[in-house]
């Protein structure tokens, strides 16, 4: 019953607009046409990795993606009158997958860094962070970078962390480096004892501590020259949007949805 309703107004419909155009209507449909094809919102295809908590992570139902990171990036689409389709991927894959088109963007807690910078483009930077190292909440052995020396560390695949990591190990610092899928899996074998300490981002270290005291604890913090920055990736020659992204994130921060994002994720605006 439906269908045979749908098809008798799209036939009158159909009907009036050859009657319209029939009497010089015809200019005024085809505009009318063009305005609305120009209303539609343009869908940015944004990857992530949804386990990088809280900027991203899934939400209880198992299948919604979430997080800072997610907030952020809807609010600085709709500002341009763009619309997000989040896709969840493995972190490593998140600069290739721009870099071939695969995804418009990618925002997923990424530092800044040369290396990623010749191979996609950053908007300015959305986030300071920095890099520390959690332990096992009954750890007392180790309370500062130096305690490193000798033991097994693990760290995400793909990250500074990793990165860091890889460097005390080629020092001559740490005896061993595990790069894991994820924090939770870090956590895991740091729980299990398989690892001495996880390093990792400030933030998301901080946060699954705050989750999981009786797991892990924190018990230094690198100290660096200059903090790490987080930005959203696009291909090097999408200037364009390039260029809209930056001009949405400057208008959420200046229109207090920023500092509110902020607060709602980590306790209190910046």
């Amino acid at each position: 019953m439906k269908k045979f309703s749908k098809a008798l107004v799209a036939g009158v419909l159909a009907t009036s607009m050859m009657l319209f155009a029939g009497c010089g209507g015809n200019d005024a449909a085809q505009d009318a046409n063009a305005d609305a094809e120009n209303q539609e919102a343009v869908v940015l295809t944004v990857g992530t990795n949804a386990a990088f908590e809280p900027f991203e992570m899934m939400a209880e139902d198992g299948e919604t993606i979430i997080g800072f990171d997610v907030d952020l990036i809807n609010a600085i689409a709709a500002d341009q009158g763009m619309e997000v389709e989040m896709v969840n991927m493995e972190f490593d894959g998140l600069v290739m997958a721009v870099q071939n088109g695969q995804l418009d963007a990618a925002i997923a807690g990424m530092s800044i860094t040369p290396a990623r910078q010749e191979q996609v483009a950053f908007t300015a930077p959305y986030y300071d962070a920095g890099l520390n190292i959690a332990v096992a909440a009954d750890n007392e052995d180790i309370t500062s970078e130096a305690d490193l020396a000798g033991k097994v560390v693990a760290s995400q695949m793909g990250t500074t962390g990793a990165a860091k990591s890889l460097e005390l190990q080629e020092a001559g610092v740490v005896a061993e480096v595990k790069l894991l899928e994820n924090i939770n899996v870090c956590m895991l074998a740091l729980g299990n004892g398989e690892v001495d300490a996880v390093i990792m981002d400030i933030p998301v270290n901080g946060a699954y501590v705050a989750a999981h005291p009786e797991v892990a604890k924190i018990a230094a913090e690198f100290v660096v020259e200059e903090p790490e920055q987080f930005g959203i990736a696009v291909s090097l020659d999408n200037t364009e949007l390039l260029d809209k992204l930056n001009a949405g994130l400057e208008n959420v921060k200046a229109n207090g949805t920023y500092d509110a994002l902020i607060d709602k994720y980590f306790g209190a605006a910046e």
